[in-house]
């Protein structure tokens, strides 16, 4: 789950992949109101928003209240590409780890990781979380779960921790934790944070190579380039259409705004895996949604807010968007 608005459908099949295994076999159920089709599940190009994601996310919750740690337990170091296949040749677990941590947009996490050193501890932390509030605990779990998996999987061994801290208060689902923490564990903590003896970065790697490291490394700071410009575009294109929703610009108008011509606003939007067409359906599809479930209008009020001439022209939109009419997702 990446600090961008646009992300591929990985941690979606992986949701719906996770809780087929704990017998929720009803993956429509898990996409409803998302906008997601089963169908889309095979295309591998296509790109979603965040808020599309978390939707999904929110929907497998209400099965699974653990599914943070649940998910965290199948992200191996693999799982991150590019990334990850560059970590595994790193030196020692230290490099890899400060590797990793110099490149959050391709780790893909909502909080702000660091290491820090107390005594004969190492802590990774997990401050700074930036995404939607009720949805912290579960990204949380996720990311201190995945990144534990991650160490051992670097390691070739499970990596013995000290101990774990988590901010918020313990869930009923506690006993849950010892899969992934095997260690004590501390709720209502100053910091979220998992720790290990400082020894262990200088731990040497089983897979290190030097050679292709190096090669690898390049090509990931290469690609974490690209992707900061491309989501600076696409950053930069939703501000303004979200500024002007109700009368949203053409992609022609945009690009004046933004100074540059049709043609490169749409090839950097492309290269990013989105369009003109595919930012201002999500903007309006999360502005529908915050006045469906937050406001009392008529859907017909709505429709005009959300720059609809034709109240049948919004409820055709909403219906493709999310597989139900507003009327039934405000129900």
């Amino acid at each position: 789950m990446l600090h961008s608005r646009l992300t591929t459908l990985n941690g979606v099949s992986l949701i719906l992949k996770t809780l087929s295994q704990c017998g929720e076999p009803d993956a429509e159920r898990l996409l409803a109101g998302s906008g997601i089709a089963l169908t889309d599940l095979q295309r591998a190009d296509l790109r979603i928003s965040t808020a599309q994601e978390t939707q999904v996310c929110a929907n497998a919750l209400a099965v699974r209240r653990d599914l943070g740690l649940l998910l965290g337990r199948h992200m191996h170091v693999s799982s991150y590409g590019l990334l990850g296949y560059t970590l595994l040749s790193a030196a020692t677990l230290g490099d890899a780890l400060r590797l990793a941590l110099d490149y959050p947009a391709l780790l893909g996490t909502y909080f702000e990781l660091s290491l820090q050193v107390d005594g004969a501890t190492v802590w990774l932390q997990a401050e700074g979380y930036r995404d939607v509030a009720a949805l912290e605990v579960f990204n949380l779990e996720y990311c201190l779960a995945s990144m534990k998996l991650v160490c051992d999987d670097l390691l070739g061994q499970p990596l013995p921790l000290h101990g774990v801290r988590f901010r918020h208060a313990a869930p009923d689902y506690q006993a849950e934790y010892a899969a992934s923490f095997p260690c004590a564990r501390q709720f209502g903590a100053a910091h979220n944070a998992f720790g290990f003896a400082a020894a262990w970065l200088d731990q040497p790697l089983p897979l290190a190579d030097p050679v292709t490291h190096r090669d690898m490394r390049e090509r990931c700071r290469q690609l974490n380039g690209e992707f900061v410009s491309r989501q600076a575009w696409v950053t930069r294109a939703r501000q303004l259409l979200a500024a002007q929703l109700p009368a949203a610009p053409g992609l022609e108008a945009l690009a004046r705004q933004m100074r540059c011509s049709p043609r490169t606003l749409r090839r950097h939007l492309h290269d990013a895996g989105s369009s003109y067409q595919a930012l201002l359906d999500e903007l309006r599809y999360a502005r529908a949604r915050h006045l469906l479930e937050e406001e009392h209008l008529p859907i017909q009020r709505i429709a005009e807010a959300m720059g609809y001439s034709e109240t049948a022209a919004f409820r055709h939109a909403f219906q493709r968007w999310s597989g139900v009419s507003p009327s039934r997702f405000r129900a």
